[in-house]
């Protein structure tokens, strides 16, 4: 049974090699249809790393924030809240423990202060103060452009320093540069606080913005009727996870809290994350249904070529039934040569589209500027494969079937 099979993928094989013109144009329409897709998976690979990547850094859709409530709503009216859960470094430390995804886990206090150049005698400028663990400036997309963030151990003891934004810096610092306040000390609502560091302008999305130790944050911002406690910021690599953190965070608080949902809230944007995923889904099906039709238009192709050596070959079905050749081997034989076709034509288009997915990227990156690459992931080489064998089999059944249904006498007596 294996012989005949091989014997019949080995005529199938020489007929290819009998027509080279005919051969070569069949695969050229499944060249076109797998390089249109494999370009178009690729670039949508590329466009949903770099909308990612633009989600993670202008949005916070990657986030789960759990903020202790301060007040209690009593007949509609806020009364304040004598069992205020405070967080700490600990806390975030544990609750990234207890995480099942990749993420990074932060604490957040948010106020305001006027701040001024020690010694200076310009007018103070307002700003807002951020009271964080050191890793959650990184969290949050920042990168410093001169100096550098405050260390764990500088967060840990509350140490005066402090991290300006660079529009900030700017205005304390004229006439002179942003990165000539380094070293130089500034005061927080009056409390003195050494700057070691500017933060870069395209992670920075406040315009006035100081960040601090969280340890003793509060004392530097002005003061408010509710108490200011930190939150806790979990921040993780994908919109995918956001479900499964927000569920963790949920588990881990009620560990420690049986009634913890009367003392804490649990917030994400979880409608938008699910309008972010359908977006980039239906963007991906979209594109591959349209470029879906350049490979059907390959796969008539291979149907038309097998169909004309059906009828040119009739005679030699004939023969090769009437010596003795089962159905199954005729069928075996243009079966091998439509997958030959459309596996040579799904390698070269496999290549020529890459080639073209990273062609376009670059000109989109030289007039846009926005870094967007090609993506090649395994996912795309299974397509582009399965679509070519799918191609080969489907399209070349049935002249499969049609050659070898053929009676033996009436093709042998066939001109």
């Amino acid at each position: 049974m294996f012989t005949s099979s091989l014997a019949s993928t080995r005529v199938g094989f020489s007929a290819l090699r009998a027509n080279p013109l005919r051969t070569l144009l069949s695969t050229l329409g499944v060249v076109m249809g797998v390089a249109s897709l494999v370009s178009v998976l690729s670039l949508g690979d590329g466009m949903e790393r770099f909308a990612r990547s633009q989600i993670n850094q202008t949005t916070d859709l990657q986030y789960v924030e759990v903020r202790s409530l301060t007040t209690r709503t009593v007949d509609g009216q806020r009364f304040p809240r004598a069992d205020i859960r405070v967080f700490t470094a600990a806390d975030a430390d544990a609750l990234e423990r207890a995480l099942p995804v990749r993420g990074e886990v932060g604490l957040l206090v948010r106020g305001s202060a006027l701040v001024t150049r020690a010694g200076a005698s310009g007018l103070p400028r307002g700003a807002t103060v951020l009271g964080v663990t050191p890793r959650l400036l990184a969290m949050r997309g920042m990168r410093p452009e001169a100096g550098r963030f405050f260390s764990a151990d500088e967060a840990r003891t509350g140490a005066p320093v402090a991290v300006l934004s660079r529009r900030l810096a700017a205005a304390l610092a004229a006439p002179g540069p942003p990165a000539s306040l380094l070293d130089s000390t500034v005061d927080v609502q009056g409390a003195p606080r050494r700057v070691i560091g500017v933060i870069a302008p395209d992670a920075d999305s406040l315009e006035m913005l100081v960040a601090v130790p969280v340890v003793g944050a509060t004392a530097l911002m002005t003061p408010t009727a509710e108490p200011r406690v930190p939150d806790l910021l979990v921040h993780v690599d994908s919109v995918d996870q956001v479900s499964a953190a927000r569920a963790a965070v949920q588990k881990w608080l009620a560990a420690g809290d049986t009634a913890w949902a009367q003392r804490v809230d649990v917030i994400t944007n979880e409608y938008r994350v699910a309008q972010v995923q359908q977006g980039l889904l239906l963007f991906k099906l979209l594109m591959g249904a349209l470029t879906g039709i350049s490979l059907l238009v390959g796969g008539i192709g291979i149907m038309n070529v097998l169909l004309a050596s059906v009828a040119e070959r009739t005679r030699e079905i004939g023969i090769r039934r009437a010596t003795g050749a089962r159905r199954r081997e005729i069928m075996m034989q243009f079966l091998s040569e439509s997958v030959a076709i459309s596996g040579a034509g799904a390698v070269v288009g496999a290549g020529a589209g890459v080639g073209a997915a990273y062609a376009v990227t670059a000109f989109m990156r030289m007039r846009t500027h926005a870094r967007l690459y090609a993506g090649l992931s395994w996912s795309t080489v299974l397509v582009a494969a399965l679509a070519a064998l799918v191609v080969g089999i489907g399209f070349g059944l049935y002249p499969a079937v049609k050659a070898a249904r053929l009676s033996p006498i009436d093709a042998i007596r066939h001109e």
